[in-house]
């Protein structure tokens, strides 16, 4: 092994994956605005139902909610936050918040999804609540730019899976699909509220060649991924952690695809892992244990996600730190997923063919190349001194 070779297999450092580009196709986002915006959103709208008021408190307060296994308090931390999203100044701000975070944190292109049956108690459309969202991700790519940084963000629009209002949703994305919106999801419980009660939505979608991901395998198993994919065929799988349960690690080793796991590889179906979500959830019971380590050997079209930044205490760069720390992953690893989101995304072949060639793999190769550097700097400085 040559010296370049072994040292491109080194772990990178945390200032590397932070640097790293990153693409970001699973995040929610009232499951992201920082701490202080829900207070001081909440105090504009004179919502007083939160448990603290102090930022720092009330950060601690949704980590704890979010990991105690009691769905009741999981599911009050987003009450809290849609709360205070019920103005068209509140959506901007989150919405502005949220593009400046990710570009922050490395991340080149993201798809956001929300609800926005969600945000209709302060008399906002479902227009007005679209627009609005769509505007503070302008404002947030515009702010980034302005720091030096690039991001691209497309919205998902979400329909709530124990709600009838899957169409309307549907229509409302493909009206809006030229203007800030990539694609329609369906998000809630899956158990009892299958998506196959939603199919006058996702044929109305596939009639209009838009494109749609489905929340699926994440606590409910494999029935919901067959179902998203051969009744309602989705172009993504929300979560699909639960892929799992159809392979077979045999002692010795080998392992056997059951022919739901094999058609989900073989047909290059993209997995939208969340792996501290997941871990929340009870999908696995460490970093270590996630489904992850072993999709990616077998070369699942896998991608990393952050799901709900703010109730995982979490971050792209997180998300990945935990897998270099779990799995032993270079930034050759990071690439090969984040290609993998790439190719995935919800925006046209060519623009995301030229997000992969003149953004992504040249970041990578520059992060790769970094020792070159350091290298030569020792070497010259101690020639320097010998002189």
């Amino acid at each position: 092994m040559t010296s370049q070779t072994a040292h491109l297999g080194n772990t990178p450092s945390s200032d590397q994956i932070r640097r790293a580009p990153k693409v970001l196709l699973h995040d929610h986002l009232d499951g992201g605005l920082r701490p202080a915006t829900v207070v001081e959103l909440a105090r504009d709208c004179g919502y007083a139902q939160l448990p603290d008021t102090d930022p720092d408190k009330l950060g601690l307060w949704f980590r704890e909610a979010a990991d105690s296994g009691s769905l009741e308090r999981y599911l009050e931390t987003f009450s809290h936050t849609v709360a205070v999203m019920q103005t068209r100044d509140a959506l901007v701000r989150v919405a502005r918040e949220c593009a400046e975070d990710l570009a922050a944190d490395g991340v080149v292109y993201a798809e956001v999804r929300y609800a926005p049956e969600q945000h209709l108690a302060g008399g906002l459309t479902l227009e007005e609540v679209v627009e609005a969202v769509n505007e503070g991700f302008r404002q947030g790519e515009r702010a980034a730019l302005e720091a030096g940084r690039r991001i691209r963000i497309g919205a998902l629009l979400t329909a709530m899976r124990h709600a009838a209002r899957a169409l309307e949703i549907a229509e409302l994305a493909n009206r809006y699909r030229d203007l800030g919106v990539v694609g329609f999801d369906i998000a809630g419980a899956e158990a009892g509220y299958p998506p196959t009660r939603h199919l006058d939505a996702f044929e109305y979608l596939k009639r209009e060649n838009n494109h749609f991901t489905i929340h699926a395998g994440e606590a409910f198993g494999l029935p919901s991924i067959w179902q998203a994919l051969q009744w309602c065929g989705a172009d993504r799988l929300g979560h699909g952690v639960r892929i799992i349960d159809d392979i077979e690690v045999r002692e010795d080793g080998t392992v056997e695809l059951g022919r739901l796991a094999a058609y989900v590889r073989d047909k290059r179906i993209p997995l939208e892992l969340c792996p501290s979500s997941n871990l929340q959830t009870g999908a696995a019971a460490s970093y270590a244990d996630h489904p992850i380590g072993l999709l990616r050997r077998l070369h699942f079209r896998v991608t990393v996600n952050t799901d709900n930044r703010l109730m995982s205490h979490t971050s792209m760069s997180r998300e990945f730190e935990h897998l270099v720390e779990a799995f032993g992953y270079t930034l050759g690893d990071m690439e090969w997923i984040s290609v993998n989101a790439m190719k995935s995304a919800f925006i046209p072949f060519d623009e995301r063919l030229a997000m992969i060639n003149d953004v992504i793999k040249p970041g990578y190769a520059a992060l790769k190349s970094e020792w070159l550097f350091q290298q030569t700097a020792t070497t010259s400085g101690s020639a320097g001194s010998q002189g």
